[in-house]
């Protein structure tokens, strides 16, 4: 456990290079929230950062980058995919495109669109990946987890065939559109990321043992999810309020193990 109090862009480099396994991060985009340090969120900010997860991570390894767009005179900015192109442009593979959908996201009344109830999870890769832990879910027909297989002449002809035999499995892979209710968030911090999205990718996408890696630490999530699956883990925040509340919440996830 190697907790940083400082800016992730100076701290990053002592983290070797091509050491870690995974790095979960929600980053403070688009200045949707108010930050106790003022951190004014941009380019200058992302892209150096990104540029240092690519240093730092190991080939094989995974990013998961959990992101939204703010509304600016009725527009959403689309820095979301400005950040996912740029990570394409330096080298990684954009591996999945995830959704988390809100589950009973609030409503919004004072705008002319529909309510926002998700946010993008970009799953970055240096190649394929080291790890792959599908989670699970079970079938609920006897068909929905039929395994075909296409002939190859048929799927070039655009043919509905498919050989035999088919094999029925009682589960099947979960979706990429993540069905998770938001929590209460009662760390004191503005912007929490749900302890079930950040636990979930560190399961999927990380071995026991691994060294995860979040450089927008905020309120320690990815690191409490971290110390309930071992797996070793870096974390970096500026501000020091912020700080001091992950680190408690870390310590109080260790003492309960």
């Amino acid at each position: 456990m190697n907790l940083m109090q400082g800016d992730c862009l100076e701290r990053m480099n002592e983290i070797d290079s091509g050491s870690v396994d995974l790095t979960v991060t929600s980053p403070p985009y688009d200045n949707l929230r108010k930050y106790n340090s003022g951190l004014k969120w941009g380019e200058h900010v992302w892209a150096p950062a990104i540029e240092e997860l690519f240093r730092v991570t190991k080939e094989g390894g995974v990013v998961v980058w959990i992101v939204n767009d703010a509304t600016i005179n009725g527009s959403e900015t689309g820095v979301s995919f400005t950040q996912a192109l740029y990570f394409k442009e330096i080298g990684f593979n954009l591996h999945d495109t995830m959704i988390w959908n809100k589950v009973r996201a609030a409503p919004q009344f004072d705008a002319p669109r529909y309510t926002l109830a998700f946010e993008y999870m970009f799953v970055f890769t240096k190649g394929k990946p080291n790890a792959w832990n599908p989670l699970m879910v079970p079938c609920k027909t006897a068909g929905e987890c039929r395994s075909r297989t296409r002939r190859d002449n048929d799927w070039k002809n655009g043919v509905s065939h498919y050989d035999s035999p088919k094999i029925t499995k009682p589960e099947k892979k979960l979706n990429n559109v993540w069905d998770i209710a938001p929590k209460t968030n009662k760390t004191g911090h503005p912007a929490t990321c749900d302890y079930d999205v950040t636990a979930n990718h560190v399961k999927t996408w990380s071995n026991e043992g691994d060294k995860v890696l979040d450089p927008f630490m905020g309120s320690g999530t990815t690191g409490v999810a971290c110390v309930n699956l071992n797996r070793n883990f870096i974390g970096i925040e500026k501000d020091l309020g912020y700080f001091n509340i992950a680190l408690e919440r870390i310590e109080k996830a260790r003492g309960m193990r």
